[in-house]
């Protein structure tokens, strides 16, 4: 009952905005304006704001999970009409603050004191707000500090959007045949733990902290240092960053900003933390983003806004950089290859197919600036490729793609003549001598040779267990087991494998 008054909600903030006249268009909308007659409040409605202003309303009024939406539309300009981009950006840190007392009073409740005790200075006025939580600037200690607290009621409303999403994807997968493919019950699942995470300020903390011993070294990204003594679940201290927003192009400008490195610089940043960190900062919005006005020539990055971080498994890992370096040295067989081997695509699949297929697809985009290729139509032409091949989303890997949608959005605007080929592709081959050479195998094998001793050490006693067993049809069904969870086990060194496998044989035959 709750989901069906939720589904009324957002009908009646749809259409209360006028959103039927600009945005529907299908056949059954006159069903959308029928419904109306249910609702006298939605029989006189206004359009005297503009279409984006109408939409962004929309986003808002519906709550942090549609806020999250607007905010990943807002990067790509590029497939927006001019009048919706501008408004959507303001979803990005400019989101309706809730009361500075209230907010407040979550901080004296959180810290156990009044805030005229623990801050020498606090700004009843929020610096940002966003969709979980908003930002107020303050003096601790003589440092300059901004306290993050979260919205209250967040977890609840949020609870609410998530159960209805859970609604709208089993209803999907009951009845659409594309859903076996498309996985929507384990995206909105990947989705509830991203933003779940987002809840717990003390995670954000630690976020940041492994993020800035990550960088400890670099000169390419500055992450600030986190108050912990006055961090709880719910309201954050840390030290502020005096930037430039990086989408304030004209600032950059103005401060002598090379922007030309800054863009290679963010494509490396990114690159690095996937595939040499595996914790990438997985919400890179222009609002979380400031460019430091130290060192023009050789500008720094600087990160704000932890609440969402990714990382892959390491075979996710490893099969998307092979795929990035096959796909920089345009060998198609090679992605082709490897989405079989990962099994992304059925394993029925041709690759000479498949080959074919991804080549008339990417071999048009090469060799030409950023500003040029339009990632959402090659994602578009992508998948309906991927179709074809019974090809699976993969719920892990969509927040990367929310990444990498967000950096695009970025650089088409900091820097559209970016060649991110060129940018890329000695990264990749680097990662593939420091990760695939025979040097790099022998490391990994010794790295990993106790691990394995301990593994191996009870074997003699399964192994004679076995023997004792009288029934064959139950030993058989052990000896799969086993065979199993060496198959899927994470040892590294295959040789060694094969010989546990050669001693099990022995044994049984015994």
């Amino acid at each position: 009952m709750k989901k069906f008054f939720r589904l009324i909600k957002i009908y009646i903030v749809v259409m209360n905005n006028s959103l039927d006249k600009d945005l529907f268009n299908f056949r059954y909308l006159w069903l959308l304006r029928f419904f109306r007659i249910f609702f006298p409040t939605l029989w006189l409605r206004s359009t005297s704001l503009s279409r984006g202003e109408r939409i962004k309303n929309t986003f808002e009024e519906l709550g942090p999970i549609f806020v999250k939406l607007g905010q990943t539309i807002s990067t790509r300009k590029d497939l927006l009409p001019a009048d919706i981009a501008e408004e959507l950006v303001k979803l990005q840190d400019k989101v309706k603050p809730f009361s500075g007392e209230e907010a407040k009073k979550v901080i004296e409740a959180a810290l156990g004191d009044e805030v005229e005790n623990i801050f020498e200075d606090f700004d009843i006025n929020c610096l940002a707000s966003a969709s979980v939580a908003q930002v107020h600037p303050a003096k601790l200690h003589g440092q300059d500090v901004i306290i993050k607290v979260l919205r209250p009621n967040i977890e609840k409303l949020i609870r609410k959007d998530i159960n209805l999403m859970y609604f709208i994807a089993k209803t999907i997968d009951n009845f659409w045949e594309e859903s076996k493919r498309l996985k929507p019950i384990e995206i909105v699942a990947e989705y509830e733990k991203v933003i779940f995470g987002e809840l717990d300020l003390v995670k954000e903390a630690s976020n940041a902290n492994l993020l800035k011993r990550n960088h400890a070294e670099s000169t390419y990204l500055y992450v600030p240092d986190i108050y912990w003594d006055y961090t709880r679940e719910n309201v954050l201290v840390m030290e502020r960053i005096f930037g430039i927003q990086i989408s304030d192009t004209d600032n950059l400008k103005k401060n002598n900003i090379n922007i030309k490195r800054l863009a290679e610089k963010g494509v490396e940043i990114f690159f690095t933390q996937v595939f040499q960190h595996n914790f990438f900062h997985a919400d890179m919005h222009p609002g979380n983003i400031f460019v430091s006005y130290d060192n023009p020539e050789d500008p720094k990055y600087c990160a704000v806004d932890f609440g969402i971080m990714g990382s892959l498994s390491e075979s996710d890992q490893k099969y998307l950089a092979l795929n990035f370096q096959a796909f920089f040295q345009r060998d198609y067989k090679k992605v082709a290859e490897l989405h079989v081997d990962s099994g992304w695509v059925g394993e029925n699949t041709r690759v000479d197919e498949f080959e074919n297929s991804i080549r008339s697809v990417c071999e048009p985009i090469f060799e030409k600036p950023l500003k040029e290729i339009s990632f959402g139509n090659l994602l578009l032409r992508l998948f309906s490729v991927a179709r074809q091949y019974d090809m699976t989303v993969q719920p892990q890997l969509v927040l990367l793609q929310k990444t990498l949608l967000n950096i695009e959005g970025l650089g088409r605007d900091l820097y559209p003549d970016l060649d991110l080929w060129v940018t890329a592709k000695p990264f990749f081959e680097k990662w593939a001598k420091d990760n695939t050479s025979i040097s790099a195998i022998l490391k990994k094998m010794t790295k990993s040779s106790p691990k394995f001793i301990n593994e191996i050490s009870g074997l003699p006693e399964t192994l004679t267990m076995l023997r004792k067993k009288l029934n064959q049809d139950e030993l058989q069904e052990e000896i799969s087991d086993l065979r199993s969870e060496i198959k899927n086990s994470k040892f590294k060194n295959t040789i060694l494998l094969l010989i546990i496998f050669i001693m099990i044989l022995f044994e049984i035959n015994q």
